[in-house]
């Protein structure tokens, strides 16, 4: 292997554990503490500030895991129709989707900061209510599984 194909490894790796570690240190550990501020202002207004900091702290990192994940796919021949460059574009769907629903979630949390900054604290919850619910948990699995594969193609 070619020695500077470990810092692309390492930053693949990095942006993974950064994108998946935060949803999974948000939704497991967050978000159920933010649920004990009575506060309904309170409560939303920190939402807003953590999911805003989160989507912006991952943004890097899902830029650097895509340009990786495709470097390596080109350099390691994971083409044609072979066991190795199935899994391979299974792991392309896979970012694909979560990068899409990521999307989403901070389309969602601009929409909800613009809720809460018109007072709308109703439509403001409404708006964050399906990241927490299905949104995180979703990419969550998604990202556990895309690293399952790819930990198959480091086997190969």
């Amino acid at each position: 292997m070619e020695s500077y194909l470990i810092y692309i490894i390492f930053f693949h790796i990095l942006g993974a554990v950064i994108w998946v570690g935060g949803m999974i240190a948000i939704r497991i550990a967050v978000h159920p503490a933010l649920q004990n501020i009575a506060d309904e202002h309170v409560r939303v207004a920190r939402v807003l500030e953590i999911t805003g900091r989160l989507f912006a702290l991952v943004l890097p990192f899902i830029v650097i895991l895509i340009a990786t994940g495709l470097y390596l796919a080109s350099q390691f021949g994971f083409s044609g129709h072979t066991k190795l460059s199935r899994i391979v574009h299974v792991k392309e769907a896979i970012w694909l989707v979560m990068t899409l629903n990521y999307s989403l979630m901070v389309w969602l949390r601009f929409k909800a900061q613009d809720a809460y900054l018109k007072s709308n604290l109703m439509m403001a919850k409404k708006y964050l209510a399906p990241i927490a619910k299905y949104m995180l948990p979703l990419n969550i699995f998604l990202g556990l599984l895309a690293i399952y594969f790819g930990l198959i193609l480091r086997g190969f």
